[in-house]
């Protein structure tokens, strides 16, 4: 069997009790590996430490609080005994952050909930938590960190005093759009997540809001905010009743932005929840066209190419007929990861639907995008895959590159993607064709 180390990018350092890891390890690192990470498991504290502080990457820690009770503390080289929670806290490096298990009676007492989250808390979950819910919660942290995702805020009025700099630390970009007249249009081609309109602004045209919102491609996860110099509230009552979801008042731009930075977490959120593959945290099909759309907008605005190709795994009915539907899903989740890790800024990564992905690269012509996918291609090809022990695999895909604007909407490029995946094919497969008008 190869090395772990070799076969999985990610890895969890578990610190837990010895009867956890007997009763666990072998059904939790089936678990893991099929979600591309490892496990390291540590029942000592000196241990466990150590493989912090010289951690390097996205490791995540878990920490399974019965190791409070009961615990060798070959720190300080005495027996058995109980750690107080402080000590354990005091002991972890303050520089990265924890998961914590932990069991219901645990979870019900509020101070110590409270001291977690005060002392570098990533998440806490409580026992008992079944194998296959804990890897699949952590192979969404894995996955969540590794994507990062822009948002848009249009402002309509003066230009505000907001904390630019925290909104783009938090990946959220913000136009301005001083003219009431022309905010429908600029809406439609930016697509943001957030409308913010100045009172003066609605007082000259009352009809702001219906207007944006009664276009048939209007988003309902949309929010649209009035700022109020001061409050009113006869205004506030018409300006609610002609659309506007929100009123806020901006006394302190400080305050305002962390307002907005709350609102566009949630509607992340909500939007995860329609647009997101759950086996990958990947777009799926209705978050990749939603998302299509828009760069296609941009891209149209700012001049630049797209690249737009799709990847179909060789040969995959034959993978799940032979070794399992199961574990046809390993092979789809390790190459999200792979094609993940190679994503530019502004490209995007959809898993189309099955054994099929779409990926879409800013600002790249069709020979720069057959060229990348052919390096995709390539690290997918040298990963081993162990279908049963002392066997390994290497399995590859096939992709068709189509571009914008020589295609000038989501579906022509789609179709002439799928034309040339289907040449790739054809051609003997493992390879990347492109082709144009």
């Amino acid at each position: 069997m190869a090395d772990a180390g070799q076969l999985y990018k990610n890895r969890v350092l578990l610190l837990t009790q010895t009867f956890f890891i007997i009763d666990n390890k072998k059904e939790l690192l089936i678990g893991a590996h099929k979600y591309d990470f490892d496990i390291l498991f540590f029942d000592q504290m000196s241990g466990f430490v150590k493989a912090v502080q010289s951690s390097e990457g996205n490791d995540l820690f878990v920490i399974d609080l019965d190791v409070l009770y009961n615990m060798q503390d070959d720190m300080q080289h005495t027996r058995r005994q109980t750690m107080f929670l402080s000590d354990l806290l005091q002991r972890l490096p303050d520089d990265q952050s924890y998961i914590y298990l932990q069991t219901v009676r645990q979870g019900e007492r509020f101070l110590l909930q409270q001291k977690l989250v005060d002392s570098n808390c990533m998440a806490y979950a409580e026992k008992p938590i079944t194998n296959e819910v804990l890897v699949d919660k952590l192979f969404n942290i894995f996955a969540r960190q590794k994507r990062g995702e822009t948002n848009t805020i249009v402002h309509c009025g003066e230009l505000s005093s907001l904390d630019t700099a925290l909104l783009a630390e938090n990946h959220i970009e913000l136009l301005h759009n001083p003219d009431a007249r022309s905010l429908h249009v600029r809406v439609k081609e930016a697509q943001p997540d957030i409308v913010l309109i100045d009172e003066a602004q609605y007082l000259q045209t009352e009809a702001l809001v219906r207007v944006l919102k009664k276009n048939i491609e209007f988003d309902p996860s949309r929010e649209i905010i009035l700022l109020q110099s001061r409050p009113d509230p006869d205004m506030a009552r018409r300006a609610l009743d002609s659309g506007f979801d929100e009123i806020l008042t901006p006394s302190d731009a400080d305050v305002l932005t962390r307002q907005l930075l709350n609102r566009i977490n949630k509607i992340r959120t909500s939007k995860d929840l329609i647009s997101r593959d759950r086996a990958t945290g990947l777009l799926n099909k209705v978050g990749l066209q939603k998302k299509a759309q828009e760069w296609i907008r941009r891209a149209n605005t700012e001049d630049k190419p797209l690249a737009y190709g799709i990847i179909d795994i060789d040969k995959f009915k034959n993978i799940n007929d032979t070794w399992g539907h199961y574990f046809g899903d390993i092979v789809i989740k390790r190459l999200s990861l792979i094609l993940s890790a190679q994503l530019g800024e502004r490209d995007l990564l959809s898993r189309f639907g099955g054994e099929e992905f779409v990926v879409v690269f800013w600002d790249c012509t069709p020979e720069q995008g057959k060229q990348k996918l052919d390096a995709m291609r390539e690290a997918f090809g040298k990963i081993v895959f162990e279908v049963k022990p002392g066997e390994n695999k290497n399995f590859s895909f096939s992709g068709g590159i189509a571009d914008f604007p020589t295609w000038n909407t989501e579906n022509a490029m789609f179709l002439q993607a799928d034309a040339m995946l289907y040449q790739a094919k054809q051609g003997g497969r493992n390879q990347v064709c492109v082709g144009g008008k």
